[in-house]
């Protein structure tokens, strides 16, 4: 059982910068995809960064490509969004998943296996 939690998200003007983290329990080969999710009030969860976790290629939505940055932290059992020039677009809840499956699609919500509770990401104009 992988447990996530969240943190760093808050309120920010336009143009700023956030970086979410996310504690995983268990960080290991077994599990194979990680990934950043969002979903805005009435709209969709999103899928907006994952990272292959075995050579560290990155997936990103073409909305946030050139602004944020996933990364992985192996001997903490992190993972991180750095998140640039945000938007007020970008606003929504942010949530941490992870998968133990090998997959085609690392952005698609419904392969994801473990989630984490969340953390609000605020950006006013």
């Amino acid at each position: 059982q992988v447990q996530l939690v969240e943190s760093g998200g808050g309120s920010v003007q336009a143009g700023g910068s956030l970086r979410l983290s996310c504690a995983a329990s268990e960080y290991t080969v077994s599990t194979a995809f990680m990934a950043w999710f969002r979903q805005a009030p009435g709209k969709e969860r999103e899928g907006v960064a994952a990272i292959y976790i075995g050579d560290g290629r990155t997936y990103y939505a073409d909305s946030v490509k050139g602004r944020f940055t996933i990364s992985q932290d192996n001997a903490k059992n992190m993972l991180n969004l750095q998140m640039n020039d945000l938007k007020p677009e970008d606003t929504a809840m942010y949530y941490c998943a992870a998968t133990r499956g090998w997959t085609n699609l690392p952005l698609r919500a419904s392969i994801y296996t473990y989630w984490g509770q969340g953390t609000q990401v605020t950006v006013s104009s």
